[in-house]
């Protein structure tokens, strides 16, 4: 399934904005990881529906991507 682009957009804005809060990173700096990590690449890729996930669970995605967050702290 294809998503709107401008749809997605702000659901990007939305998941860099929670990645930015939890894991106490500027904007500027959430940003840059977003669209350098494998999660932006699957969201943007169509892979699996991933859009069709929640800003959070997508936030918390890269937070395990980049180590802010271990797997063992998803339950927490």
């Amino acid at each position: 399934m294809e998503a709107n682009p401008a749809i997605l957009q702000m659901k990007y804005a939305r998941i860099i904005k929670i990645f930015a809060e939890q894991a106490n990173l500027s904007y500027e700096d959430a940003l840059g990881k977003f669209y350098d990590s494998q999660t932006y690449d699957l969201i943007s890729n169509g892979v699996a529906d991933m859009h069709c996930f929640s800003d959070e669970y997508l936030a918390d995605e890269l937070l395990l991507e980049y180590g802010y967050k271990l797997p063992n702290d998803i339950c927490k």
